[in-house]
């Protein structure tokens, strides 16, 4: 996993002096992570992992609203009998500065640096406004 994200994003990355290395890389990574600290966000919305189902609008506007940027979020599809979908990842996009961007700007540009949060391997495509949302505890 680690390499194949080393490969698609870091080795773009590996052109600033702050990321040219895996280690620089994943530990810049780690550290935007934590300064994300995407649960204690949405907590504060009062949207907490697995109680309930919310709007995908009031978890993007509980997300913009709080970063100033819109992520992107992406959804696993409901499954067979089921009406709502689940996050399976929020990413957000950084400039080439590590500043928080929207990720809805510059079509085309590569990222340096996309703070990933994943969960399961499953395709995933961009999440419904429409479909009832469930947020599990294990989105990383």
């Amino acid at each position: 996993y680690r390499k194949h994200e080393w490969e698609k994003h870091g080795t773009c990355a590996a052109t600033l002096e702050v990321l040219n290395s895996q280690k620089k890389y994943f530990g810049k990574a780690l550290e935007l992570y934590q300064h994300i600290d995407l649960n204690s966000c949405l907590l504060k919305a009062g949207i907490k992992p697995s109680s309930s189902y919310y709007q995908m609008t009031a978890i993007k506007e509980a997300l913009t609203t709080f970063y100033g940027v819109t992520p992107k979020i992406q959804c696993l599809p409901p499954e067979e009998g089921e009406k709502a979908q689940t996050i399976g990842q929020i990413e957000f996009c950084f400039t080439k500065e590590l500043q928080l961007r929207n990720c809805t700007a510059l079509k085309g540009e590569s990222d340096p640096m996309q703070a990933d949060l994943k969960f399961g391997t499953e395709e995933l495509s961009v999440c419904s406004d429409t479909l009832p949302t469930y947020y599990p505890s294990q989105v990383q």
